[in-house]
């Protein structure tokens, strides 16, 4: 018999949701007969699996180590060590600065992601055990390029996940990028267009209007200067596709320095030449939560940054934009020169 108590992070599912994370492997006419014969019970009585969890409520499979096993599956957990570049942390949610060269998101690759490292951290830390993570894992709730710095929002519990999840869907929370483009900018803008994916080449492609499985696509940016030959933007994305502004900025004329995909390759070479650059300078350095209530309310109305990467900064500092980039950080966000630090980007991951 394996007895489970449900906990905060599991409560508030369906019975037979928690039963399909616990069970992973079993067909669900396998626990719903099982629920039947009562063989699995919830409070010590017989359930149908539509009854909703609390903390506390207590479950109850009698089944064999064998037949739990098999259907139980691999109970290894994903994990990796790195010591992160921690923004904000409260029991519900966590705020990354993630460096440019990790993958947000695990892929089949099997490469350690910013998903395996944050539950790594939270194991160290004794914050979730391998027992829990069998049926609720912490997940990012935003993704970026795997060549793209800055913040990315994690959930911790299943209340920060799920409202974490909401804000970004329903677009509540402003993402603002820094990126330094090829060419002069001078005036803000708005601008629309509409992305279509390529699966051939994996690129991305924007049109000015529609076309079959296009997506509409809005993007607002705002020069923060130049030097003559390249400006440094603040981005903001309006809606949030894959490679938007990569993709949006190099339609207009004005790639992305280092940006291999959708950049220019003479650009990109005198950016290798001069700073080694191996990945566009682009980087989400700033989130504004709206005004809200609710688990996440100690966060209603606060903005956060990410600091640049060293490389990033360097670079600015070399193409004589430093004084314009503190300039509008003070601006936008208070930052001053005294009381701002560049990223330390010594991470160490395994």
């Amino acid at each position: 018999m394996k007895q489970f108590i449900i906990n905060e992070n599991e409560a508030g599912q369906r019975f037979d949701k928690y039963l399909a994370k616990l069970l992973k492997e079993a067909p669900k006419s396998f626990f719903y007969k099982m629920m039947r014969k009562k063989n699995i019970t919830l409070n010590g009585k017989k359930a149908t699996g539509s009854e909703k969890l609390a903390p506390g409520d207590e479950v109850k499979l009698f089944l064999s180590e064998e037949t739990f096993g098999k259907f139980a599956g691999n109970t290894e957990v994903a994990k990796a060590v790195c010591r992160l570049d921690i923004i904000y942390e409260d029991e519900h949610i966590l705020l990354v600065n993630k460096p440019a060269g990790m993958l947000s998101q695990p892929s089949d690759s099997g490469e350690p992601s910013l998903v395996e490292y944050v539950i790594g951290y939270l194991l160290e830390k004794g914050e979730i055990t391998k027992e829990t993570l069998k049926t609720f894992k912490p997940a990012v709730c935003n993704r970026l390029d795997r060549n793209t710095s800055g913040i990315v929002a994690a959930g911790k519990s299943l209340a920060g996940l799920q409202e974490l999840s909401a804000l970004f869907h329903d677009r509540a929370i402003h993402k603002d990028y820094l990126c330094l483009v090829q060419g002069v900018i001078k005036n803000e803008n708005y601008i629309k267009g509409y992305l279509h994916k390529d699966a051939k080449c994996n690129k991305v492609v924007v049109y000015d209007s529609g076309m079959e499985e296009s997506l509409p696509i809005e993007t607002s940016y705002t020069p923060w200067g130049d030097n003559g030959s390249v400006t440094l933007l603040r981005v903001r994305l309006i809606t949030g596709r894959t490679h938007q502004i990569r993709a949006h900025l190099a339609g207009t004329g004005h790639p992305l320095a280092g940006d291999g995909k959708y950049g220019r390759e003479a650009f990109n070479r005198s950016f290798r030449e001069k700073y080694s650059l191996k990945h566009q300078l682009l980087h989400a350095y700033r989130l504004e939560f709206p005004e809200m209530k609710g688990k996440l309310g100690n966060l209603s109305g606060r903005i956060f940054t990410a600091s640049l990467p060293q490389n990033f900064f360097h670079i600015i500092q070399e193409e004589d934009l430093e004084e314009s980039y503190y300039e509008n950080l003070e601006r936008t966000v208070g930052i001053c020169k005294d009381d701002h630090h560049c990223g330390d980007r010594g991470n160490t991951c395994e």
